[in-house]
């Protein structure tokens, strides 16, 4: 954006949802989320305690439903370029400081990278991929429950449901690390299938003790940045990822959105929603009215910082708050969950940490990365994108430093820039009854302009799939 505003709608061949929203507008997503059935066995906490995974595996245990009406409104507002949603009243996103209350998962550690399948050739002490499997799981899993490197994930579950009473150390760490891909494969990076279990966890389970390591917040961030970003795509319907996070970040952060009755708070965040069960019918309707209702939201119907509340507060896990951890919820850096790398783009949403936004710097183009999901072949992915790996590496230096006020918010400056370039609006303006003449408020006159935090330009990656792939393979004419 910036010189460019333009850019800020620059979709690269994709065609966005919100496009072509009034062709199709009731289209709704359907969420791919498979409920683990795998029952949390008291033998296991030891391991989910030292892999940073605790409270997730206890977030697990309650039942979630996703209204996916509600949330197909918030993805035709998602944006590829900023990884934010844009709303009437400005930019708004998922980040790190929320992974960190919702999930209650480390977010200030190593990478989750690696390789997908041929671990004996990259990983030392690796071995052959099913028979490294069959090393840790004690079984094999039989020819037709195998897709590639990935096993049927009815038969994973039913073949280490119930770890055996009187069961030795040995026997107990094999269904602990069942447990652990299950709850990772499930609940965190799910893809669009629903029903499978990757083995790309094997090298992090064959060393239960060390899995404490990695930031799997981070890498979880990453992965829900990148299924958002795929679903926005008229094209594509299907959601995968975390999908918890989204739908509690979202009755968090909007008030007016979410479900009445659910006043009791507990660790970790998201927990605070078990139970909901959103309605199945009708759902093209509720999508308009779900886009409607964001439509005519006003900037104070947004929560910038829910979690100072004292309720919040009280029910924290110490460590989230400890300052290795809040340091980086500011931390303008890439995200990396194997071959995907995303952008943790904070300079845009200032207020959710106490400051004033100021007009943003241009967005990051890394559409390149967009197609690299790690298939067509195995690679050691912290080679393959060692710059973005280092980015992750010296998260440190590029913590934003700015002022923090009483009322955070957006500046006189940003709201005349938003209100002139912003796609504000998705409702057709003969039900909106045109808002677009709503004043800035007043008080935005007073926060002043917003101070632009100091951080470090990372260069512009040109686009070139085109370019590559007509070397690669040809045009119609070679």
């Amino acid at each position: 954006m910036g010189e460019d505003p333009g850019r800020l709608y620059r979709l690269d061949g994709v065609t966005h949802i919100a496009g072509v929203i009034n062709d199709e507008p009731r289209r709704c997503i359907s969420s791919v989320r498979r409920q683990q059935g795998m029952r949390l066995d008291e033998r296991y906490v030891p391991y989910l305690q030292m892999a940073g995974l605790y409270h997730l595996a206890r977030l697990n245990d309650r039942w979630f439903r996703l209204d996916e009406p509600l949330v197909s409104a918030f993805v035709e507002r998602w944006r590829l370029e900023t990884h934010t949603f844009h709303m009437p009243f400005g930019e708004c996103t998922i980040t790190l400081q929320d992974v960190a209350y919702q999930l209650g998962l480390p977010v200030d550690r190593d990478y989750v990278s690696g390789c997908l399948t041929d671990f004996h050739l990259y990983i030392e002490g690796g071995r052959p991929a099913w028979q490294w499997f069959h090393e840790l799981l004690g079984v094999l899993a039989p020819e037709n429950q195998v897709q590639k490197f990935a096993v049927n994930c009815t038969w994973f579950q039913e073949t280490f449901a119930e770890c055996p009473d009187g069961a030795d150390e040995e026997t107990v760490r094999r269904f602990a690390r069942a447990y652990i891909m299950m709850l990772l494969g499930t609940q965190l990076f799910a893809d669009k299938s629903g029903n499978r279990i990757h083995i790309r966890w094997l090298p992090y389970v064959a060393r239960l003790e060390e899995m404490g390591r990695y930031s799997w917040g981070s890498a979880a961030l990453a992965w829900l940045y990148r299924c958002m970003c795929r679903v926005a795509n008229r094209h594509v319907v299907k959601l995968a990822g975390p999908l918890q996070l989204l739908q509690s970040w979202i009755f968090w952060r909007f008030p007016t959105l979410r479900p009445s009755g659910y006043e009791e708070i507990s660790w970790p965040l998201a927990s605070r929603w078990s139970g909901y069960n959103p309605g199945i019918s009708n759902k093209g309707p509720r999508v308009q009215m779900a886009r409607m209702k964001i439509d005519l939201l006003q900037p104070r119907q947004f929560i910038w910082m829910p979690y100072s509340a004292l309720d919040v507060i009280q029910v924290v896990h110490p460590e989230v708050l400890e300052p290795w951890h809040t340091m980086l919820w500011r931390c303008r850096t890439s995200l990396i969950y194997f071959a995907v790398v995303e952008w943790h783009q904070v300079d845009r949403v200032l207020p959710q940490f106490g400051g004033v936004q100021p007009i943003p710097a241009p967005a990051l183009n890394i559409d390149f990365l967009m197609s690299k999901d790690g298939r067509g072949g195995d690679r050691w992915f912290p080679a393959q994108y060692a710059d973005w790996h280092l980015h992750w590496q010296e998260r440190a230096e590029h913590v934003l430093q700015f002022d923090i006020v009483p009322d955070p918010s957006l500046s006189h400056d940003f709201l005349t820039w938003w209100y002139q370039h912003g796609k504000r609006f998705l409702s057709p303006e003969m039900l909106l009854g045109d808002p677009r003449g709503i004043p800035i408020p007043d008080e935005a006159t007073q926060r002043g302009a917003g101070r632009v935090p100091d951080m470090d330009r990372v260069e512009d990656v040109p686009d070139r799939r085109r370019i590559e792939r007509r070397a690669r393979v040809g045009t119609c004419r070679s």
